[in-house]
């Protein structure tokens, strides 16, 4: 698990304990697993673990509008729908960001930024359901 599946479990406790909205819980989450800038302000795994909220597939968290990108939002969603049929890419980052972008017609050869590490790491934490 990378640091931006940590952060991602680590906002979902905060969302969960603190009442916090799940911007703000993303935001300091990542804090506590890098104190690199650059890691901090990425938005591919930010807008994954937000399009994930948005969408309700975060046990504890409200579906709603966190502001969350249109193809980082796709990409955690797919991810969802596919580890849902084959649980088989469950530990294979790589393999199932390929399986992502077939799925959405997209260049196989784009290598993934974080969003991978965000939905395998709350998955085999358990904080995923599909409304």
């Amino acid at each position: 698990m990378g640091q931006n599946g940590k952060a991602a479990i680590k906002a979902v406790k905060l969302v969960v304990d603190e009442d916090m909205s799940p911007q703000d819980a993303w935001e300091k989450a990542i804090c506590e697993y890098t104190t690199s800038e650059l890691s901090r302000d990425k938005g591919c795994p930010r807008n994954a673990f937000l399009g994930l909220c948005e969408e309700g597939m975060i046990i504890g968290v409200d579906s709603g509008k966190y502001d969350a990108g249109k193809k980082n939002k796709a990409y955690a969603t797919e991810a969802v729908r596919i580890l849902q049929r084959d649980k088989s890419q469950i530990n294979n980052k790589t393999k199932l960001w390929k399986k992502v972008m077939k799925k959405l017609g997209e260049e196989t050869s784009k290598s993934q930024n974080g969003q991978m590490d965000v939905v395998i790491s709350l998955w085999n934490s358990g904080l995923i359901e599909v409304p």
